[in-house]
């Protein structure tokens, strides 16, 4: 029965572990510690997540007066170019230029709403795994595994985070804005160094990604309803998620318990059911067609905004359709907290679509499809995106005002919806 026992307890004699034996006592001690302190963090140890990160971090110069002013500048340029081209007033009400050990102290809390509801469900599955002779030992700690998921989780995120500190060049490139509510800001360190990669000017890399950070906040200022709205379908998503208790056990049992850092290195999509539910995939749909439509969006107005006065905005948009073909913050985001693999095929569809539908409407009724989630496009019209504009047509007909306090009310509608209701 001990091959039957995770974490490779069975390993120490027996069946079971001996309670009285001095090392399966003094075990225990350091396993209660550990997890009472994972725990304590929630369902992720936030904790353990920020020191791993900040660890695997090279040194970096503060961010001096000069850097701060060249940032501010340049979204103060960037939002009056955007006011040509988007109908609605600015969303930046402050500025700000981040290391990067900034932008994980600055965007935690955001991290925190992305990623418990995964680990959340992920513990509870976790749960299970305790034997009953297990958890009777445990006393007080027969949650055990809470705490392990949580020191798992903690790890997985820092070794996540460190990543994308080294690359990301605004608190928005993920796809939404990550730090507080209208801050736009931008990482001069990484902008740099991005930068002299393309071979371009640094003013003009700066001022780019500023259009793109500026706009998203617009966008997301503007549709109060856009956040809560990807966060359901991550929910949705985490309330189907199972375990595979085979996996887990042999995952898990060459692993040392007593070494968190080690947690790093699990391959956690080894562990949960890789087979999506119905629901997964439906809640995995409109995430992908929602960030398609964001990105999309943000590309047509700031090409507008630009129009000719950016003479290498053509090498810029280029670079950042190859930086999501390879990878890029937004892909490595949605892709380690639920396999989404976003595709570029589809945010050019996006693209497409919302240049069509200004084209037909204008600025104004491009935005009125923003008032509320059943005004926007499905996954269906990223097929077939020209045609959306003609199609949407008669909604100018309709008095949007009555989607105002809908988008506020039903931040969540397709929480409940079923696969087929579409």
């Amino acid at each position: 029965m001990g091959s039957d026992i995770p974490f490779g307890f069975g390993n120490l004699g027996g069946d079971l572990p001996d309670p009285n034996d001095p090392r399966v006592q003094q075990m225990m001690q350091q396993l209660q510690q550990m997890m009472a302190q994972s725990l304590s963090s929630g369902p992720v140890n936030w904790q353990l997540a920020k020191q791993l990160a900040e660890s695997e971090l090279q040194a970096e110069n503060t961010v001096g007066p000069a850097e701060q002013a060249q940032v501010a500048e340049a979204v103060r340029l960037a939002d009056l170019w955007l006011d040509s081209a988007v109908n609605w007033p600015s969303g930046v009400t402050a500025t700000d230029a981040w290391t990067r050990k900034q932008w994980i102290a600055q965007t935690e809390n955001s991290w925190k709403q992305l990623a418990e509801p995964l680990a959340a469900q992920m513990g509870e599955a976790m749960q299970t795994l305790v034997p009953e002779e297990m958890a009777g030992m445990l006393g007080p700690m027969a949650d055990v595994m809470k705490g392990v998921g949580s020191a798992l989780f903690g790890a997985q995120m820092g070794q996540a985070l460190a990543k994308l500190a080294g690359e990301v060049l605004s608190s928005s490139e993920v796809g939404l804005p990550l730090g507080k509510t209208g801050v736009a800001a931008l990482l001069p360190g990484n902008l740099a160094a991005y930068a002299e990669g393309l071979e371009l000017p640094v003013e003009e890399v700066r001022l780019y990604v500023a259009l793109r950070e500026a706009a998203t906040h617009r966008l997301f200022t503007h549709s109060p309803w856009l956040r809560s709205h990807l966060l359901g379908a991550l929910e949705a998503y985490a309330r189907e998620i199972r375990i595979d208790e085979s996996a887990i056990e042999e995952a898990m049992s060459g692993m040392d318990p007593m070494d968190p850092e080690a947690a790093a290195t699990l391959d956690l999509s080894e562990v949960f059911k890789t087979e999506d539910t119905e629901q997964q995939k439906a809640a995995l749909s409109r995430l992908g067609t929602t960030l398609a439509l964001i990105a999309g969006w943000v590309n047509v107005v700031v090409a507008d905004a630009v129009d000719d006065r950016l003479p290498t905005i053509d090498r810029l948009m280029e670079a950042a359709r190859r930086r999501r073909a390879t990878g890029g913050p937004a892909e490595q985001t949605f892709e380690a907290l639920v396999g989404l693999e976003l595709d570029p095929a589809k945010v050019r569809a996006a693209t497409r679509l919302w240049h069509s539908l200004t084209e037909a409407r204008g600025i104004e009724g491009r935005e009125a499809v923003w008032a509320h989630p059943d005004l926007m496009p499905s996954a269906g019209d990223l097929e077939h995106p020209e045609g959306f504009a003609s199609v949407s047509e008669a909604l100018e007909d309709l008095d949007m005002s009555m989607f105002d306090q809908l988008a506020v009310n039903d931040p969540k509608d397709e929480d409940d919806e079923e696969p087929g209701d579409k």
